[in-house]
């Protein structure tokens, strides 16, 4: 494999000079988002059905956003990944790759506290 497919994101080269293989920092935050997503949405899911009392709805709504969730995140992923060795270490993606990350964390912290807010207005609806 290339050099840059074996330097992990940020790491010095030889000559001293940062390196970053943008698909590599990509598919780490794409995992490690998906990981807090998952946990943040687990603990306010059961905080809700503790709550409300619908377990089945809530566990539907689980469901959902964690199917919805993965071709979300792959998204985020495609775009990096199929970067060539060149544009994988190209400075000029930083804007674009902060830009996707803020996206991205912000989807995985946001939205299981937005969903479960909805669940639970229809929960008090209902």
């Amino acid at each position: 494999m290339g050099k840059a497919l074996d330097r992990s994101a940020g790491q010095k080269q030889a000559d001293g000079s940062d390196s970053r293989d943008w698909r590599r920092g990509m598919s780490n935050h794409v995992a490690y988002a998906l990981l807090v997503y998952t946990g943040i949405h687990i603990f306010v899911t059961v905080g809700a059905m503790k709550d409300t009392g619908m377990k089945s709805l809530s566990l539907l709504a689980l469901v959902i956003l964690v199917v919805g969730i993965i071709p979300a995140c792959r998204a985020f992923e495609r775009r990096w990944v199929n970067l060539s060795n060149e544009s994988a270490a190209d400075p000029a993606l930083a804007p674009a790759f902060r830009r996707d990350l803020i996206l991205l964390w912000g989807l995985a912290i946001g939205l299981p506290f937005a969903f479960t807010g909805i669940f639970r207005f229809i929960a008090s609806v209902i």
